[in-house]
């Protein structure tokens, strides 16, 4: 049994409402590698069951303290059942991109059942008219709870339940394990861990404000040298200060980097019902432009890209604000140790997108020069910071200083891991591309991710459905403005042949496909299917 973090604890406390605290990924797979030539759901199914005992996350479910007087508990289970988690569905006809990007957006509207593990898998057949996927492939989103995995974690798991090779498992770190169960504890139990754990807080709290004041000053933040953290923490700690004053107390550091962003259409409440679309950058084509531009790393390529699509986006609704954008930036806490099984361990930083620069190459050096400053603010108070805080008070408290603080301070939210460098396979079926899906919250309402994978740097967008009802007008912004990076950069764009057949297919929805080409001697390109053209009937990839 393991309590939950104070982040954990906060992700489940802001999950109501339309606030669906989710975080997922969407592999679609190659069925034809698998040894026979052919897949069953049966094996599908084996093979998650055999990573299950594994991995502490697909068993681990919630046990509530009695009355809300203390975070949850995590407790192990023996009893979870594989047919309820992983499921099997299929587009209808005709199958192309738009069809699984509305099906992916229902799916990750809907909320996990917080009685059983917090995670669930779709098996998604019926993929017959997507340019650049293989005849046959088959979909797997899979979906966690955030209060249990993180960015760099969530990477981690889905290493764990791939393999490197599409043979049967050869010694990978795979091998059966004993499952130890943990029984559900009583309510006097239970009691007894909070008295112990109020008890814990109190002494991490005033080792808290000891190590924030000796870094803080170091750093240079006026904050603490004005002589006001200490007492602020010792506030805090005895609840002599109201959320409001609070709030302004620990925005002050990040908004010395920060002006008052503009309000936009992602700025406030957000629906219930999520839309999804995604790109993919070759990473061969973001080293061109590292090597062009000094200094610049494949997070600024990937936000200054960001900040040119938002840029793009909103004059085209004529929505342009004059002062740029500002985005959140989530920093992983972990360092050298990258424990799936872990609480989340993440910090933040708020950078500047240059949304108010039209010239490209200017933009990334902004976006560089603002990350930095970034980085380097959230690293004086400690990255660490606001998981150290939350873990001293309680999360509706936190939730609240956090909607008066930090939310204000930011537009969307921006986050980068990097993922595997080869390819992957699940039950033999080789991993043709694979993209992270995250959260919306109100008042920012665009989060985009962006997960590196053997090769293409897969950009994933999830936002409300009333704010952004046209997604694939900013996939095509977002693909515009990389290439806009591309060429300001002093290089031409890579040709055809160069990209990866997945990264061309997302650079254009299936559901529009371009008009025929004029007669020019040049060799024709060859458009995405129609919609409306009747798909090749054949056999079921996944049985």
């Amino acid at each position: 049994m393991k309590h939950l973090s104070g982040i954990d604890s906060l992700f489940l406390t802001m999950d109501h409402g339309n606030q669906i605290m989710q975080v997922a990924a969407l592999g679609i797979y190659d069925p034809s590698t698998v040894p026979g030539g052919e897949l069953r759901f049966k094996s599908v199914l084996n093979f998650f069951d055999t990573r299950m005992k594994q991995i502490k996350v697909f068993r681990r479910r919630l046990v509530e303290a009695p009355w809300g007087l203390d975070r949850p508990h995590w407790v192990d289970d023996d009893d979870v059942d594989i047919e309820y988690h992983v499921r099997h569905i299929a587009l209808p006809q005709p199958g192309d991109w738009r069809q699984l990007m509305i099906q992916v957006a229902r799916l990750h509207s809907r909320s996990l059942d917080k009685s059983k593990p917090l995670w669930e898998a779709y098996i998604i057949e019926g993929l017959d008219n997507i340019q650049g996927i293989a005849p046959g492939s088959f979909a797997l989103y899979i979906k966690f709870h955030h209060a249990a995995v993180d960015g760099e974690a969530g990477v981690e798991i889905l290493r764990a339940i791939h393999s490197l090779s599409p043979l049967p498992d050869q010694g990978e770190g795979v091998r059966p394990a004993a499952i130890i169960a943990d029984r559900d504890p009583t309510n006097l139990e239970l009691v007894a861990r909070t008295v112990g754990h109020r008890a814990r807080q109190l002494f991490g709290g005033s080792w808290l404000l000891a190590g924030l004041g000796k870094r803080a000053v170091l750093g240079g933040v006026n904050l603490v040298t004005s002589g006001k953290a200490l007492d602020l923490g010792r506030q805090i700690l005895t609840g002599r200060l109201g959320v409001a004053e609070v709030a302004a107390e620990i925005a002050r550091p990040y908004s010395q980097n920060l002006h008052i962003p503009p309000r936009t259409r992602f700025s406030g409440k957000i629906s219930a019902h999520r839309v999804v679309d995604a790109v993919g950058y070759s990473l061969v084509d973001c080293k061109k432009i590292r090597e062009h531009v000094e200094g610049v790393t494949i997070n600024d390529i990937f936000m200054a890209a960001t900040g040119g699509a938002l840029r793009k986006y909103l004059e085209l609704k004529g929505e342009l604000p004059k002062a740029s954008l500002n985005a959140l930036m989530p920093l992983s806490t972990r360092g050298e140790h990258t424990g799936r099984d872990e609480s989340n361990q993440v910090g933040m930083a708020a950078v500047q997108l240059g949304t108010d620069i039209a010239d490209p190459r200017e933009r990334l050096l902004e976006v560089h020069r603002a990350s930095n400053r970034g980085k380097s603010l959230s690293a004086a108070v400690g990255n660490d910071l606001p998981a150290r805080l939350v873990d001293i008070m309680p999360a509706v408290v936190v939730e609240q200083i956090a909607r008066s603080a930090l939310m204000p301070l930011v537009n969307v939210t921006v986050s980068n891991v990097r993922g595997p460098d080869r390819p992957l396979y699940m039950a033999g079926a080789k991993l043709q591309m694979f993209m992270p899906l995250s959260i919306i919250v109100d008042g920012i309402g665009l989060n985009l991710t962006g997960l590196s994978y053997n090769g293409t740097l897969w950009v994933c967008f999830v936002s409300c459905r009333k704010m952004l009802p046209d997604p694939a007008v900013f996939v095509d912004c977002l693909t515009e403005s990389f290439d806009e990076l591309l060429t300001a950069a002093g290089r031409k764009k890579v040709t055809d042949a160069e990209v990866k057949p997945a990264a061309r297919r997302l650079r254009r929805t299936a559901a529009s496909a371009p008009a025929p080409e004029k007669k020019t001697g040049r060799r024709k390109a060859v458009p995405a299917k129609d919609a409306r053209t009747k798909p090749v009937v054949r056999k079921s990839a996944v049985k």
